[in-house]
């Protein structure tokens, strides 16, 4: 019995013990709770945003205590939704940013990567037109959006050439189907080539395509461009930090492994073409970089020239150098 006593004091001795050790051990820090960040696109899901697609199906978000919803943008666009607030992220162009830049009342909004590391979009034409320079254009009918940003680059790559931009038929027309238009009344069109090029040759048409960077340097600006809202930015810095480099990742897998990264996007977007995602994806994995070691990299040179030329042109007021943007939420 005095045995017995003995073991039960002898237990109750170091139920006490372990219990003082738990009592006296630092507690762990709570984990971060998952953030929600929406990233609103600037049209339908294409091969631009392939690497948004591979980071939701590969997790890479989720590393980042990130929970990331996709959406597609409104009628205003999406730079109005993530000035207000309604998204932490979006994607517009460097061009079209210029009036948001210079609007009286400071909108929140500030590029922060960029999607593809050069401009990517031309002139497209059938190469039986005789379009192969920008001179070409005279006489032809051209499908122009009506904007001056626009027509004045188009004036300044054909007088560039030598051309007389008044001889180009312009042609107020909104193209959704480029094989079509250019096999009815419209010779030229403004395109991205990863996208609508890639749709032209998919459809068997013989297409000349003029880049708008290799005839004016200053139009070798960003576009597409990932914007955040400047507010978010300031409060959340570790939140933008890491969806970027889950932005990263993403990007880095796309250019690694462009066909799986396709079939990551049709299966996400299963709407899409996927003989056009296949093809589209290959051109643009060496786009993405191109000649940069960091993804995203916005080069201010770059960046200025163009708005200096639009300032130059009399088509924005005047953008300070460095506005705009910034690299101080990219990954290394």
């Amino acid at each position: 019995m005095k045995k017995l006593s003995k073991i039960l004091i002898s237990f109750s001795l170091m139920i006490a013990m372990v219990v003082s050790m738990i009592a006296c051990t630092p507690e762990s820090p709570p984990l971060d709770p998952i953030q929600d960040i929406t990233l609103v696109l600037d049209w339908t899901p294409n091969t631009n945003h392939t690497g948004f697609y591979v980071a939701l199906e590969k997790g890479y978000f989720e590393d980042e205590g990130l929970n990331v919803k996709i959406v597609q943008p409104p009628e205003d666009g999406a730079t109005t939704m993530v000035a207000s607030g309604q998204a932490q992220f979006g994607i517009d162009f460097q061009d079209y940013l210029a009036p948001v830049f210079t609007s009286e009342e400071k909108i929140p909004v500030e590029a922060v990567a960029t999607l593809i590391q050069h401009n990517t979009s031309g002139i497209i034409s059938l190469k039986e037109d005789g379009i192969a320079t920008p001179k070409g254009l005279e006489g032809k009918n051209y499908a122009t959006w009506d904007l001056p940003v626009e027509k004045a680059m188009m004036q300044n790559i054909v007088e560039a050439d030598g051309g007389d931009f008044s001889k180009v038929n312009l042609i107020p027309e909104y193209v959704e189907n480029e094989p079509a238009a250019l096999q009815q009344d419209i010779d030229a069109i403004w395109v991205y080539y990863a996208w609508a090029g890639i749709s032209c040759k998919q459809a068997g048409l013989d297409t000349n395509m003029i880049y708008f960077k290799d005839i004016t340097p200053e139009f070798d600006y960003y576009s597409p461009v990932i914007i955040a809202n400047t507010d978010f930015l300031a409060s959340n810095p570790k939140a933008a930090k890491g969806f970027l480099n889950a932005c990263k990742r993403g990007y880095e897998f796309a250019i690694e492994n462009p066909d799986e990264a396709a079939e990551i996007l049709c299966k996400q977007v299963p709407e899409l073409d996927p003989a056009l995602v296949k093809e589209s994806q290959e051109w643009l994995a060496g786009e993405y970089k191109a000649d940069v070691e960091r993804w995203g990299y916005i080069d201010q040179k770059r960046w200025d020239a163009f708005y200096a030329w639009l300032y130059e042109n009399q088509l924005s007021d005047e953008i300070p150098a460095g506005y705009g943007f910034t690299n101080d939420y990219l990954p290394e």
